[in-house]
């Protein structure tokens, strides 16, 4: 049983040993420069103007999207229109009451 749990052991020493390998610091392969400093950092500014862009899109999205859904709403709603009209002119004095009832009578 002894050498099952050296073994064990072992095997778990061997798999810790290329995390203690890569967790060393190595100079960059960039002629020594970061990645990111490239241009003396404006690819820092590139991306950050890419993230204001995407979420510009997003929020804009969303707005187009939120109008022409209530855009949509309001056209189907198209009946309540008319009914409106039809107060305004009777609170106008336009037309009488017979009148009113009458065509308050077809669009309903």
């Amino acid at each position: 049983m002894a050498i099952w749990r050296e073994f064990a052991i072992a095997i778990s020493i061997i798999s810790f040993v290329p995390g203690w390998a890569s967790a060393q610091e190595r100079p960059y392969d960039w002629g020594g420069m970061h990645p990111m400093g490239w241009m003396g950092g404006m690819w820092g500014i590139g991306m950050m103007f890419m993230m204001l862009l995407f979420w510009f899109l997003v929020i804009a999205g969303l707005i187009l999207a939120v109008r022409w859904f209530l855009n949509d709403q309001k056209e189907r709603r198209g009946s309540d229109s008319a009914l409106e009209i039809l107060r305004q002119r009777y609170a106008r004095g336009e037309i009488n009451q017979e009148e009113f009832e009458t065509k308050k009578k077809d669009l309903s």
